[in-house]
């Protein structure tokens, strides 16, 4: 009988370096939220690739941030579990990236680890940055590490076969599968459904709001022939809530549409959006409101 290979695969990086869209690209699914911002990510996000002798599921981390409180407190905890609990890590470094010594800081992270590891090198099609792709592959040598490069954001970017087997054999030996081989994500509609919304938040809102701001679902009805399901959009200032909803309700209006465009692709179905926007002063920095919202990391 052949060996099994199952377990998890760290994606570690700084903020917009392009992790979410490499873990989109390998499912060929959206299930990580995407934006030009920084810190898009807040909760790891799963990806599972499967076949005959193996199962690789990917996990796409909070980016590396220097700050330590409120919500940015529990995107270093989880940044910092991500790393712990996966078999292997992916620095994944994007070719655009300013500090020099933020890539090092990433590499030292992954490689302190002790963990099988590689590099892949992001936007490597950003041609007046092409002069610092051997200076980044120098420092990866220097640490001993693999690497791949490519561009997430084109359709035949990244050398997925090539990352596949350099994490097939790094995995250990299990028994079966970690979850069903049919699955693409462990993550339910309710979940991606949210990242969604907070994605298209992301988009149209500017400055700091969209860090101060979160999403929940209040109710998911599928009893009737089109599914509702009605969100909250939470703000700390009542300042924001004007800016949420926009004059005439146009900001919300195009939040709304964009994210029921994209929800009814992820089920295949029409659905039916209600939104409500709350000023909840403080929340991330509110223990139980961040719990509610999945924000704390429970000890092991």
């Amino acid at each position: 009988m052949s060996e099994f290979r199952a377990g998890f695969v760290g994606l570690i990086g700084q903020p917009n370096a392009g992790k979410s869209s490499f873990l989109n690209r390998f499912v060929d699914e959206k299930i990580a939220a995407v934006t030009p911002k920084p810190q898009t990510t807040r909760r790891r996000v799963l990806g599972i690739i499967s076949d005959d002798v193996s199962q690789v599921v990917f996990v796409d981390a909070p980016g590396l941030i220097k700050t330590s409180t409120g919500i940015n407190s529990f995107l270093s905890k989880e940044l910092q579990s991500v790393m712990d609990e996966s078999d292997v890590l992916i620095a994944v470094l994007g070719l655009d990236t300013e500090s020099p010594e933020m890539v090092d800081e990433i590499l030292d992270m992954v490689a302190s680890k002790k963990k099988p590891w590689c590099a892949f090198i992001n936007k490597t099609d950003l041609q007046e940055k092409t002069h610092r792709l051997g200076k980044i592959i120098e420092k990866i040598e220097l640490r001993q590490g693999a690497y791949f490069t490519g561009t997430c954001s084109h359709e035949e970017g990244v050398p997925k076969s090539a990352i596949l087997e350099f994490c097939r054999k790094s995995l250990p030996n299990n028994p079966g599968p970690l979850y069903d081989a049919e699955l693409y994500t462990p993550h339910s509609m309710r979940e991606l459904s949210v990242e969604i919304v907070r994605e298209k938040c992301f988009e149209f809102l500017e400055k700091e709001i969209p860090y101060q701001l979160a999403v929940r679902i209040i109710k998911f009805d599928e009893t009737q022939a089109i599914p509702h399901i009605y969100f909250e959009i939470m703000v700390s200032k009542e300042t924001h809530k004007g800016i949420v909803i926009g004059k005439s309700g146009a900001t919300l209006k195009k939040i709304a549409s964009e994210a029921r465009q994209e929800i009814e692709k992820l089920m295949g179905i029409k659905v039916f959006l209600q939104f409500h926007v709350s000023v909840r002063p403080l929340w991330m920095k509110n223990e139980k409101m961040m719990e509610e919202l999945g924000y704390v990391i429970s000890p092991k």
